[in-house]
């Protein structure tokens, strides 16, 4: 067997068991992960995003509740959005580099799916803010709509890094 012949076999096993064994990387893409500039820009972006979408929740609710402070909700809401889009257009630079795909990737095609209507909620709440659409309160209902997705989102991110890190824990076999 020649050596381009192992790797080919060994390319075709790691696909094998990305798919069969329900491995979220190959051996490569795993690699091509823990090499990217770009999966720490996400470890750091998704904390940061939680934060503010955390202090954003707690603006809205208290809006909501005394009708006191719009511009403070709607400047918390446009902060978490522009956090948003930031981390979902470097997440899809990290979904290029690690898989090869800008978006809906296998491993996270249902999150990508899922954040689309998170993006939605998001891009509708600020068509609402800029072309003055709705009143107040459902442009505030709209973005609480928009975090309740994002919630889904974040968890359902979160489910996947604890998977990654029970796999890395266990070494990708590859058969000759």
């Amino acid at each position: 067997m020649t050596g381009n012949d192992a790797k080919a076999r060994a390319a075709i096993s790691d696909r094998g068991i990305a798919k069969k064994g329900g491995a979220l990387y190959t051996a490569e893409e795993r690699r091509r992960r823990d090499d990217s500039p770009w999966t720490i820009v996400q470890g750091v972006l998704a904390p940061v995003q939680f934060l503010i979408f955390a202090v954003s929740l707690v603006v809205v609710l208290r809006f909501l509740s005394t009708g006191t402070s719009e511009w403070a909700a709607d400047l918390s809401i446009v902060a978490k959005t522009a956090a948003l889009y930031t981390i979902m257009i470097t997440g899809s630079i990290w979904e290029k580099v690690v898989f090869g795909r800008w978006l809906f990737a296998r491993p996270f095609f249902w999150e990508d799916v899922f954040s689309m209507l998170v993006l939605a909620l998001h891009t509708a709440y600020l068509v609402m803010l800029v072309g003055a659409l709705g009143t107040v309160e459902q442009r505030m209902m709209v973005a609480l709509a928009a975090y309740a997705t994002y919630v889904i989102n974040a968890a359902q991110f979160l489910l996947k890094l604890r998977t990654a890190r029970l796999q890395a824990a266990k070494p990708i076999a590859v058969t000759a």
